[in-house]
């Protein structure tokens, strides 16, 4: 008989009801100027995951943001809420300029 004691999950604490996520879909220029802007998540549970893989430099520069961020701004956020917000801003970047975009002219140069 095991004497470990069987605590509630995320779930049960918080609820788990179910959420209602957008659906991802490949965007065109005149959908993106009638759609209403997305913001990035911030602190709500997440349902989906992928895994991303970086160099150790790019970590570290990670870390480095989240550390300047609580200290120089008093936000403590995770690294994840870093990416997520990084993310949105790069995506709602192409959506409005395009080929003038921080992501594309980066993706663009050469290896």
């Amino acid at each position: 008989m095991s004497r470990r004691v069987k605590l509630p999950g995320a779930d049960e604490l918080f609820g788990g009801g179910s959420q209602v996520v957008d659906e991802i879909s490949p965007v065109d220029s005149d959908a993106a100027e009638d759609r209403a802007p997305r913001g990035s998540t911030g602190r709500v549970r997440h349902d989906e995951k992928i895994t991303v893989y970086m160099s150790e430099d790019e970590l570290l520069d990670l870390e480095h943001a989240r550390l300047t961020l609580r200290r120089h701004y008093g936000l403590a956020v995770d690294r994840g809420r870093i990416v997520r917000a990084a993310l949105h801003l790069a995506i709602s970047e192409v959506e409005v300029i395009g080929d003038e975009s921080a992501l594309v002219r980066r993706l663009s140069e050469p290896a």
